[in-house]
């Protein structure tokens, strides 16, 4: 059996904790272990392999926090562009044996009851065997507003619903046959394929197509055009709902998309007075507030049933039970800043960079390179770049200049020269970058050649 792992997401619902180009099942939120550790964990023992779909940009993400838990036995498909998961699937399954098991899970999924989920998987995997598209309904224990539901005669689907109202919701518990939709499945990849080719054939002509248009390689790449080609659809739309094939495995296995910082709130650990545990929280005559941070400390005074959330860049505060109007939020922040897509800390595929300060005209960054990478053979139009190692010996390149710059020592970088930074050594090359110009963004970087095949 092979777990499909979808890691695409926007990281909107938990910002400021969670962004664009570090989504929430990628940040460490639990025991130090981010949802997408936690997925792969749940899952390498059930699977015989992993099939991980991700954003072209997250793709490094994923990586590092793999060589973290030792797994390097993966097959990777790279999207340019999100198309939703009905495509993402589709890819996934092209590139596999017709009769091969899939179990298709989302990354930012927490999953507490193991042993139920492994009891749960075992009756999903033989309703497979037997070509059914088998989801997982998770039995409801409030009425949630904020699920679509799944509504069941015995094991088979019946209907899908989209997300309800209050009443709607109570009535649909009151039921008792109807589950929140997981957005789990699992069933034969050829299977799928073809009720895809029944319900939804325009998306499986224009995946057929991109995936033909790919190296094959362990690493799978779709070029943009022929993800754009293919239409936007979600699973349940291009195929869930309409096949007459589905089956709903009943589960009570403690699941959370963790999808809002109140979702959030039930699953960390709280403290005597319902504060989520924190190292960085002081409080008074305060209870049951989210308090979220790891910089600064944070006090409250008398206050009670809200979400404070405090990051290097921005500050959230909330009440609880609004915390699905975030999106709202980041709605704005997109107006005048790019606080949505990115930390002051960002990750590349090379190691991280840090932004210390941002003013008009200069930037000053904090530069690690792990061992053995180097960043693009780069140049820029509008900045000069001064850089001052701290720790380690970098190998520059600029022009055709090549030399070692060692603990102490900086070398400049004029604009519109061609250049690189590699770490030949051991240990982390750390340093400080000064950027000076009109221009200081980050797409300011024309790259000539890269390590990592981005552009």
């Amino acid at each position: 059996m092979t777990n499909i792992i979808l890691c695409g997401g926007s990281g909107t619902r938990l910002w400021p904790i969670s962004r664009t180009l570090m989504p929430k099942q990628f940040v460490k939120l639990f025991d130090n272990k981010s949802l997408f550790q936690l997925t792969v964990e749940r899952n390498n023992t059930l699977c015989d392999s992993q099939f991980i779909i991700s954003n072209a940009e997250q793709y490094f993400l994923a990586l590092d926090q793999l060589e973290e838990m030792n797994e390097d036995s993966n097959k990777y498909l790279l999207e340019p562009i999100g198309r939703n998961t009905a495509p993402a699937i589709a890819l996934a399954c092209l590139s596999l044996d017709y009769d091969e098991i899939v179990l298709v899970s989302p990354s930012d999924h927490l999953i507490k009851d193991e042993d139920e989920y492994k009891k749960v998987l075992v009756k999903a995997k033989q309703l497979a065997l037997e070509n059914n598209l088998v989801t997982f309904g998770i039995t409801p224990s409030f009425a949630e507003t904020g699920f679509g539901y799944i509504e069941a005669d015995g094991l088979d689907a019946k209907a899908f619903h989209e997300k309800p109202d209050k009443e709607t919701a109570q009535k649909y518990v009151d039921a008792g046959n109807y589950y929140w939709n997981s957005g789990m499945f699992c069933f034969k990849a050829g299977v799928f394929l073809d009720e895809l080719l029944k319900y939804s054939p325009d998306i499986l002509e224009t995946s057929k197509k991109a995936l033909e248009n790919t190296k094959k390689a362990e690493i799978i790449r779709i070029h943009h055009e022929d993800m754009i080609n293919i239409p936007e659809e979600s699973i349940d739309y291009a195929v869930m709902e309409k096949s007459n094939i589905v089956k709903v495995i009943p589960s009570n296995i403690k699941w959370s998309d963790v999808g809002s910082f109140d979702a959030l709130y039930e699953e960390l650990p709280k403290d005597n007075n319902g504060n989520t545990k924190n190292e960085k929280y002081i409080g008074i005559n305060s209870s049951n507030n989210l308090i979220y941070g790891q910089e600064r400390v944070i006090t409250t005074v008398d206050i009670e049933d809200l979400v404070i959330v405090d990051t290097t860049d921005a500050l959230l505060i909330s009440k609880k039970g609004s915390s699905q109007k975030v999106k709202q939020i980041v709605n704005e922040v997109k107006k005048t800043t790019n606080l949505h897509q990115i930390h002051l800390t960002g990750y590349r595929p090379w190691g991280t960079y840090t932004v210390l300060e941002d003013t008009p005209g200069y930037k000053i960054k904090r530069i690690e390179v792990k061992p053995g990478k180097r960043l693009s053979l780069q140049k820029h139009y509008h900045r000069n770049e001064h850089w001052i190692v701290v720790s380690g010996t970098a190998t520059v390149t600029v022009g055709d200049s090549v030399k070692l710059v060692r603990p102490n020592e900086s070398t400049y970088i004029k604009m519109g020269e061609v250049h690189r930074l590699s770490n030949e050594g051991k240990i982390p090359v750390i340093l400080i970058e000064a950027q000076v110009g009109e221009y200081t963004g980050e797409d300011d970087i024309v790259r000539l050649e890269d390590d990592f095949k981005r552009k």
